[in-house]
Order: structure tokens, then C-alpha cells, then sequence
């Protein structure tokens, strides 16, 4: 096997040389932790720079970085070591994808949504997924697993990755749902009306500006202080961020749908541009590592809608239902835009019967598995089961889509 020289920047661990190769006997997909021993038996340790999504380890959104790393370490018996850097210390969203690139983080959950114009194919598919199931329990599995599936089966999303030197190991990330958080109660069409209301997305901005609203377009961080001072009256946000920053104390009023969602801003796992110097059996076990990535994933995003549900109610909100005749027009929205997507062909004109396809085959596969909703969105603080074990999801979807695009 082909050894791995080490190198540790001034900033953080980082893997490969300018001599090195990836290379060496890697080993078969579903190994026993045994063969996977042996496969790295002989190789030097690394270690390798990773930026989750999380502001630090003990925020709500640590899981989704927490389990990914801890699967890689014990995986690998300590020979891969894993320097989790919060906050986006090293590179934020905006330079997180020129910081793979060139070296400087070897693993990230990164935001094309925040570069539409160098990850068209990505954000398409975000626009695509309007409409997906919005329960914060199972809907949020469903997604996921069907953002894997499209993206992966999408060679143009594929491409955006690779043509930067990239290697995508979950090309879209569904992350989580979006709601509307509010200052005000009221989730009526009347009570959109003249709205100021935040953004994630273009595509958003054109749904909320279609029920009577105004979009602004403001970067997230700014996000509380605009609610508090009463720049914007509403952000469409994610509940998990909306609980770590607090934005229930300012805007502690939440709507929900029950019949459609609105469009997603999509996430992505990414690995840098020295992935590929790693062994091979390096390279698998990151990438056979996915179902703890989504096991982390969600217990960020459904465990962080229980705790922005709790939060809002805390602070003396509302959590209300979209009226059905509203849920019925923001869908005829979705249909267009959906459709505008398809005759764009930047993802194939096929895409929304992809994707709904997708979404059948993962709902029933979550089902068979025994994953259902217990209750209502606006009680979910109550009937989420902190426990819960999601990996019987994830193992399927890595049999069914992730395993032909391994390492080999």
C-alpha cells in the first residue's frame, strides 16, 4: 500500500503532501470491522480538518458533526483523527468551497445555495424539493433521502463538485424545512399582507412575494436584530438555526404546512481537493460513513424542530397551520416554479417526476421501517422520541444509492 505522508498546516490538520498519492487495496462495501482492520493495517495516520455546521459543540447542531466524527475514528481505530473546527472558523459559507480546494479543510457541510451561480445544478434541485412531505418527523427523512438519491442520480450536480476539484460525498443535503417565523400571530392570506419578510432564496423571495408579501434578501446573522428592531416582520427559517440563535425571543410566532412546503436552500457534504491523495481504504471508510453522518444530521434537524417548537412556545408564540386554501396556492406556486425548472433542462426536463418518485419510494420505505408521525407539528415537542435511531433509513439509502458511487 502506497503510505500517506501527513502534513499539518499552520491552521489545522490536513491530509496528503505534494508527493503523495491515494492508492493501496481498499476493501468491499458492508466489510466486517475486521477486514476493514486489516485494509488499514499498514497505513500512517491522518488527520483530517472537518467543518460541520455547527457554531460549537455544545449547540443543538452539533450531532450532525459530532456522530460523522466520532464513526471516523473509531472506524479506523484511531487512525484517522478527525480536528473539528466550529463555527466555520476556518472558512465561512461564502469560502468554504475555495478552502477545500485548496486544502485548507478536508471535510465540510457546506451551502450552495449561497453561490447559485458556480452551483446552478444544486440550487435547481433545493427548488425541486418545494412540495416534499413537511412533517418534522418523518418529512425531514424523506427529504434527505431523497435529495441523496436525485443529486446523486444528477450528473450535472455531480460535476459542479468535481469541475472545482471536489468530491461530493451527499451532492444535496435537504437539511431542514422551512417555516415562518414571525413577530405577529396570523398565518392568513390577509395577515401576508404588506409582510417584510426574510429570505433564504430566490426562490422563496418569488413564493412570498406571490401571497402578498415583500422578501428581503438579508444575510442570516443579521437576521435577529432585523426582527428585533423591526426591519423585517417575518424570516422563512429552518427551526433548528431559528433555536440556536435565538430568534424565538424576538419572533416567537410559527407557521407550519401540512399539504406542501416551501422550496428547500440546499446543503452539501463535501470533501477537499487532497481526498483523492488518500488511500483508498481511507477514501471508503469516509465515504461508508454516511449512515452516522445522517443518523448526526437528523438528530440536528428533527430533534432541532422539537426544540424550536418548545422554544416559541416559551417565549409566548403561536404555532399555527397554514389555512388549506393558502397551503392550496403556495402549492400551484411550487407546481410553476417546478416547472420552470424543468424547461430550464439544467437538471433534466424529467426532474419533477424524479424527484416525487424519489419521495414515494423513500415514504414507503420509512414506513416499512416503522418510522410514522405521532402527533401533530404544534405538539412535536412532546411526541419526539430523543432516541430515536435512524440508521435503518440511511443503511437503505446507502444500498440503494450511495454504494455504486464509492471509492474504487
Amino acid at each position: 500500500m502506497t503510505a500517506l505522508t501527513l502534513v499539518l498546516s499552520a491552521c489545522a490538520g490536513s491530509v496528503g503532501g505534494e508527493d503523495s498519492a491515494g492508492g493501496g487495496d481498499g476493501y468491499a462495501a458492508n466489510a466486517s470491522q475486521e477486514e476493514i482492520d486489516a485494509a488499514l493495517e499498514d497505513l500512517d495516520p491522518v488527520t483530517l480538518t472537518f467543518q460541520p455546521s455547527a457554531a460549537s459543540e455544545s449547540s443543538i447542531q452539533s450531532p450532525s458533526g459530532t456522530e460523522f466524527a466520532k464513526a471516523l475514528e473509531e472506524k479506523s481505530d484511531g487512525k484517522i483523527k478527525v480536528d473539528v473546527v466550529w463555527g466555520q472558523a476556518i472558512a465561512g459559507y461564502d469560502e468554504v468551497h475555495d478552502a477545500l480546494a485548496d486544502g485548507r479543510v478536508d471535510l465540510a457541510y457546506t451551502l450552495p445555495v449561497y453561490d447559485p451561480a458556480e452551483f446552478p445544478a444544486a440550487n435547481a434541485l433545493g427548488d425541486a424539493l418545494a412540495g416534499v412531505s413537511p412533517s418534522p418527523f418523518v418529512g425531514e427523512m424523506i427529504a434527505n433521502a431523497t435529495a441523496a438519491d436525485v443529486s446523486w442520480g444528477t450528473p450535472a450536480i455531480v460535476e459542479e463538485y468535481e469541475s472545482k476539484g471536489l468530491t461530493p460525498l451527499v451532492p444535496v443535503v435537504a437539511s431542514g424545512g422551512y417555516y415562518s417565523v414571525c413577530g405577529e400571530k396570523g398565518v392568513s392570506k390577509s395577515d401576508w399582507q404588506g409582510r417584510q419578510v426574510r429570505i433564504a432564496s430566490k426562490t422563496q423571495g418569488e413564493t412570498i412575494d406571490s401571497i402578498g408579501a415583500s422578501p428581503v434578501s438579508i444575510a442570516y446573522p443579521e437576521t435577529y436584530e432585523a426582527l428585533q428592531r423591526g426591519t423585517v416582520d417575518c424570516t422563512l427559517a429552518q427551526l433548528v438555526p431559528s433555536a440556536e440563535g435565538g430568534i424565538f425571543e424576538v419572533a416567537p410566532n410559527v407557521g407550519y404546512m401540512t399539504e406542501t412546503s416551501f422550496p428547500r436552500s440546499p446543503g452539501a457534504m463535501v470533501a477537499g481537493s487532497k481526498f483523492e491523495q488518500l488511500p483508498l481504504a481511507y477514501q471508503q471508510l469516509v465515504f461508508d460513513s454516511y449512515a452516522e453522518y445522517f443518523q448526526g444530521q437528523m438528530m440536528t434537524t428533527i430533534g432541532g424542530n422539537a426544540e424550536g417548537i418548545k422554544q416559541a412556545k416559551a417565549a409566548g408564540g403561536e404555532i399555527e397551520q397554514f389555512p388549506t386554501s393558502l397551503q392550496q396556492e403556495i402549492e400551484q406556486i411550487n407546481k410553476a416554479n417546478k416547472k420552470e425548472v424543468a424547461q430550464s433542462g439544467i437538471i433534466g426536463e424529467d426532474i419533477a417526476e424524479r424527484v416525487d418518485a424519489s419521495a414515494e419510494k423513500w415514504a414507503k420505505k420509512a414506513e416499512e421501517l416503522g418510522f410514522s408521525d405521532s402527533g401533530k407539528t404544534a405538539n412535536f415537542d412532546e411526541w419526539y422520541d430523543e432516541g430515536t435511531d435512524f440508521t435503518p433509513l440511511a443503511e437503505a439509502v446507502y444500498e440503494d444509492v450511495l454504494v455504486e458511487h464509492r471509492p474504487n
